[in-house]
């Protein structure tokens, strides 16, 4: 059986510390063991400021492999480090994974950010070949770094169909840090505060504690203890019970949970950022499956929420809009085709 490694973030299948990306990894290193050997190598540190350790443990890794193994490596690991990932590019086939380019992480300053993409640059240049997680990321990596890029989109699950409720039930799921703008969607629920909804945040909280400490105290400031609920992360998001995906975000290359709304028949409200639009897609007859609001923008969403909430028809249409976009989602065996492609 033909062999691939795989470089993994060290925390891949960590539960405290789920995100997009460790999901996106854990799911095509088990869609492609199906038809090769695979060999996972997750390395520990704080990608993507790795320590000496770090630096070192990936080096190890690496130089294990054999001359000419084909090897595909995340890139949270392998774009902060292009020294370490340039001194094995002669001896193994190496493809880079990037699911958000490094330097278009939220809230990072302006000095940090240039020294991330000149890394990650670096690092590029030398693969052999580059996987993007969306078509919107492979336009973004040939912007800012010249180098074409593959495309091997998420997969999802099937789900059972969400009863449909009253609208009110709302849920936002992603990793509580900057990124994922929750500190925008507590904003916009207060100024919707007449209205009768709930919001479920679901993710971890353990990857930018000062940002989770600010989101609760902003929570009990506006006083919605009692309505806006932080779970934590769920091994399995419990979708039944949500009306509404609401998703803030200040970047997204994909944002796989919007699929996995979808694949539960629930609509979607997000921020109109990177390659958010793409993923919510149309329905045959052209219907979008929720709304699209400015990024950034409190006020604006809060305006989609009160839309939402007040308008019946309006939560009709979207419904069977998400349900027809049900039935057009591809699973996770057509990404793991999409990198074998790339990688053998």
């Amino acid at each position: 059986m033909t062999g691939v490694h795989v470089v993994l973030p060290g925390d891949v299948d960590d539960p405290a510390r789920t995100s997009g990306g460790n999901v996106y990894d854990r799911r095509v290193c088990d869609e492609l063991a199906t038809d090769l050997d695979v060999h996972e190598l997750p390395v520990p540190g704080t990608w993507p400021h790795p320590d000496h350790a770090a630096r070192a443990e990936l080096a190890r890794a690496l130089a294990a492999v054999p001359d000419g193994g084909p090897v595909l490596l995340d890139g949270l690991v392998a774009c902060a480090v292009p020294d370490v990932v340039a001194a094995q590019a002669d001896r193994l086939r190496l493809t880079v994974l990037v699911h958000l380019p490094l330097g278009d992480e939220a809230g990072l300053d302006p000095e940090t950010a240039a020294e991330l993409t000149g890394r990650e640059r670096a690092t590029l240049h030398s693969a052999a070949a580059v996987v993007a997680t969306s078509p919107w990321a492979a336009r973004r990596i040939a912007d800012v770094h010249g180098v074409s890029a593959h495309v091997a989109t998420p997969g999802v699950d099937p789900g059972p169909v969400t009863p449909a409720g009253d609208g009110s039930r709302l849920i936002s799921v992603g990793s509580v840090t900057p990124t994922k703008g929750h500190d925008l969607l507590v904003e916009a629920l207060a100024l919707v505060v007449g209205l009768d909804w709930t919001c479920r945040i679901v993710g971890p909280l353990v990857r930018d504690p000062d940002h989770v400490a600010v989101l609760r105290a902003t929570i009990a400031r506006r006083h919605l203890d009692d309505r806006v609920q932080l779970t934590g992360p769920e091994a399995d998001v419990t979708w039944t019970g949500a009306d509404l995906l609401v998703l803030p975000s200040r970047t997204e290359t994909y944002a796989m949970v919007v699929t996995e709304a979808l694949a539960h028949g629930i609509p979607v409200l997000a921020a109109d950022v990177g390659g958010v639009a793409d993923t919510l897609g149309r329905a045959a007859d052209g219907s979008v499956p929720g709304l699209l609001v400015p990024p950034g923008n409190a006020a604006a969403l809060a305006a989609a929420l009160r839309r939402w909430l007040d308008d019946a028809d309006l939560r009709e249409t979207a419904r069977r809009s998400a349900l027809a976009r049900r039935a057009e989602l591809d699973g996770w065996e057509v990404t793991a085709r999409c990198l074998a492609k790339v990688l053998l």
